[in-house]
């Protein structure tokens, strides 16, 4: 990366990374082993692909299924292995919360629980407006548990933050949280020994907390993971000298932008909101990214023809992204959440990228099989960003 520094340049240019969460999928029995990209009607999105040059991405490595934090650190050109980021941060940075030095953060989930087995994950989904009760509810029984201070703070849905506030915590824990439904619940593991005292605090929260909700219908258990503390990471603008906005609604990613130092407005609830943002700060930023959550929601719920829905609604706003006349545009995905899968996956995922320079390949449509034939080929989504760079001018020769 020391070779990037030293080739950067500014300029007027303008780049748009358009992220589409769990965009890639897989092929399908039930849908004639298509893939939802495959399925969708997407007119603006295929028209683009043939103006675009296209390629699969690597968010980690071949085989590996990345959660979104590591995903996302790769499109910003971070290395995902060498800089791992908890959960518990990128959700409570997410939500605006400053961690202190003495703070262990972690993610947290309201569950279904029936008889020591995790039923749902998310507890049906429940409304923001419901999480924000249930997180009254236990702040009013749960301050501190041995004498560690303990803070809670609802997210979006089922989602919340916990932080466990003391002298000599550690953030080397294993999750007390399945990963599946239908399993039994599972207690924090110390990873090390200066870890005990910490499993302990956090295992003593989760049964009071579950003693707490027990009469509650739905979320009546809670689950918790990614623990961790801040770390520090070299600011985006900094690294790739750019004037950079971020443009999301949920607090995972609000949160990861915020720890990489891109300004990070609170822009309201909807994507609609995200887009109407993007053209009001158009004029005032180098780099712009924007998030489009729900593919990747569907696709966790198995739903494959919500999913595809989902992509021709995303297909609708393409048409603003191109008006804008962004001199570099990408649209891919962090990950891929297939409907099949119902969850995260190691496939690469579709990219598109769009600018005067660029070209055009022997593609035709936006899909995983059509991003295969691409002129981009499959590469490290942690290279997209000197890519977007090169594209946009903003690279000077190497060498003489």
């Amino acid at each position: 990366m020391d070779i990037l520094k030293k080739l950067l340049k500014k300029n007027e240019t303008k780049l748009l990374l358009v992220v589409a969460d769990g965009l890639g999928g897989a092929p399908h029995p039930n849908y004639g082993y298509r893939t939802e990209l495959e399925v969708a009607n997407k007119p603006n999105l295929d028209k683009l692909a043939r103006h675009s040059v296209l390629g699969l991405t690597i968010p980690v490595e071949h085989g590996i299924t990345p959660g979104s934090g590591p995903a996302h650190l790769s499109l910003f050109g971070y290395d995902p292995i060498e800089i791992q980021i908890g959960r518990g941060v990128l959700e409570a940075l997410g939500i605006g919360f400053h961690l202190g030095p003495n703070d262990v953060a972690a993610r947290g989930n309201f569950a279904t629980i029936h008889d020591g087995v995790v039923v749902d994950r998310r507890a049906g989904r429940i409304s923001s407006e419901e999480c924000s009760r249930l997180i009254k509810k236990l702040s009013e029984h749960i301050k501190s548990i041995d004498g560690v201070e303990v803070i809670l703070r609802p997210g979006k849905e089922h989602r919340f933050v916990a932080i466990f506030r003391g002298e000599g915590l550690s953030d080397k824990l294993s999750d007390a949280d399945p990963q599946k439904d239908h399993m039994p619940l599972v207690e924090a593991k110390p990873l090390a020994a200066e870890a005990s005292r910490t499993a302990d605090v956090v295992n003593k929260f989760i049964r009071k907390a579950n003693e707490i909700l027990r009469d509650e219908p739905q979320a009546n258990g809670v689950l918790l993971r990614g623990f961790a503390k801040s770390p520090k990471i070299e600011p985006f603008p900094e690294k790739y000298q750019l004037r950079a906005v971020a443009l999301a609604v949920y607090p995972m990613y609000k949160g990861l932008t915020r720890l990489l130092g891109l300004e990070t407005p609170d822009v309201g609830e909807t994507f609609e909101d995200e887009v109407k943002a993007l053209k009001e700060l158009w004029n005032n930023y180098d780099f712009f990214y924007i998030h489009f959550k729900d593919t990747d929601k569907a696709g966790e719920d198995g739903d494959f023809e919500l999913k595809v829905k989902k992509i021709e609604y995303f297909d609708k706003f393409v048409p603003v992204f191109v008006d804008l006349n962004p001199d570099v545009l990408v649209i891919t995905g962090d990950h891929s959440t297939p409907a099949i899968i119902g969850g995260h996956s190691w496939h690469p995922n579709p990219t598109l990228l769009h600018s005067k320079v660029a070209g055009v390949d022997d593609a035709r449509f936006f899909t995983e099989k059509e991003c295969a034939k691409g002129y981009l080929g499959i590469f490290y989504a942690k290279y997209l960003i000197n890519l977007m760079l090169a594209n946009a001018g903003r690279l000077k020769k190497f060498g003489a």
